[in-house]
């Protein structure tokens, strides 16, 4: 992986390989403005979790972590089955929910 062109990926785009694991890409038709909140949500509940002061708290930032990868379209129904309608929608959903907190 270098800098500029990111993992690799699957010759058809919908996987990325890390440490010789697949994983499911990030939706690639998603906005900016979706991306990159959802990326700070997931990244800032990754990061608490090692920290959190119970089994309840780290179950919530897990919920957290779950609800940002289905709005990055990494979980729940794979991006590739859906519209771009209802993959946006999807995102704003998610994004919507973890704001609320």
């Amino acid at each position: 992986m270098n800098a500029t062109s990111g993992p690799e990926r699957t010759p058809d785009g919908r996987y990325i390989i890390v440490g010789g694991r697949r994983w499911r890409a990030m939706d690639p038709a998603l906005p900016e403005r979706l991306t990159a909140p959802l990326k700070s949500e997931l990244g800032s509940a990754r990061s608490r979790i090692r920290t959190a002061p119970d089994d309840a708290g780290r179950a919530a930032l897990r919920d957290r972590v779950q609800l940002a990868k289905e709005g990055l379209g990494e979980r729940g129904t794979a991006w590739w089955e859906m519209d771009e309608g209802d993959r946006v929608s999807r995102a704003e959903d998610r994004l919507r929910r973890l704001q609320e907190d």
